[in-house]
């Protein structure tokens, strides 16, 4: 995977991740700081997330640094999938929760211009 390909990937789940966090209006989120490391860089990143979507965020990263395609497939998609099978659902309800909202916040701006 391509370093401009993996950091499209990380700033795609932090979006997805602070939607879901913050949509869903979770307890104690706090700003809390990781450190990932790609083809001998280190990243710093800083997410205003709760304890359960931070180790849950941090396991994605740990699974996407560990994906073993040159060209990574849509995880979904992927025909040797690296994530648990419950970690994937949870994931995957976050994901589906931020599109949702993402397409919604379009629709609103699209109204609000007339």
């Amino acid at each position: 995977m391509t370093e401009e390909k993996f950091t499209s990937e990380i700033a795609t789940l932090k979006k997805f991740f602070t939607i879901h966090c913050h949509g869903k209006k979770h307890e104690n989120i706090k700003t809390q700081t990781s450190s990932i490391n790609f083809q001998d860089k280190t990243y710093e990143y800083e997410f205003e997330l709760c304890d359960e979507c931070f180790k849950l965020i941090s396991y994605s990263f740990d699974r996407l640094q560990k994906c073993p395609y040159d060209a990574k497939p849509r995880c979904r998609t992927c025909s040797t999938p690296c994530y648990e099978p419950y970690q994937w659902k949870k994931v995957a309800k976050v994901m589906r929760y931020a599109g949702i909202q993402q397409g919604l916040g379009k629709v609103k701006k699209f109204f609000s211009r007339e």
